[in-house]
């Protein structure tokens, strides 16, 4: 059995303007730094054999304070990147409520349906994420790993291994520097 210790990145400047990050690619501010360094601090003691990451700068930075505590490795993987948001990308909610209201309104009411204007469907996003926490399960079928990535992938990651309905998805978005602990068996859930 893994387990899988996946935790959100720390906070960043957009994180508090309500800016759409996607893909883009803005560092930590203070307070995501102060909460890299508590997860870090928590997740230390639990015997973790690996640690990967998202390699967008704030799910990297967040690692690297648990990398620091431990010496493990971060070992940087794309595919656990966040949704590409297309030409939301840098904006801000308002203003992308005033650009783009119908195509807004899609996706936060039936995200399944609708994606953000030139950006990845779900279905796309969750096909990249499970490949990649595929292959950390098959490289570690005992072990205890620390994933650091972003608020949609873990939303993604708790409908398949806590069983909740995909359509409660926004409810499952976590907070910055939140983790989430799931004990899987060849990509299946345990517990």
């Amino acid at each position: 059995m893994t387990i899988l210790y996946v935790v959100r990145h720390g906070q960043t400047p957009w994180n508090v303007e309500g800016r759409y990050q996607g893909q883009l690619d803005p560092p930590l501010n203070e307070n995501g730094l102060r909460q890299a360094g508590e997860t870090a601090r928590r997740l230390a003691p639990l015997g973790i054999e690996a640690i990967y990451s998202s390699d967008l700068a704030r799910a990297m930075q967040t690692a690297e304070a648990l990398s620091h505590l431990t010496g493990l490795p971060v070992q940087p993987d794309p595919r656990l990147r966040e949704i590409h948001q297309g030409e939301w990308q840098g904006v801000l909610i308002d203003d992308i409520r005033a650009r783009w209201p119908a195509e807004l309104h899609g996706w936060e009411t039936d995200p399944w349906r609708h994606h953000p204007v030139g950006g990845e469907t779900l279905a796309q996003l969750q096909q990249r994420v499970f490949s990649a926490i595929d292959d950390i399960i098959r490289r570690h079928p005992q072990g205890r790993v620390a994933v650091f990535t972003h608020k949609l992938p873990i939303a993604l990651l708790k409908i398949r291994y806590q069983g909740h309905p995909p359509e409660k998805i926004w409810s499952l978005l976590p907070q910055n520097g939140a983790w989430e602990e799931f004990e899987v068996e060849n990509s299946a859930r345990v517990r």
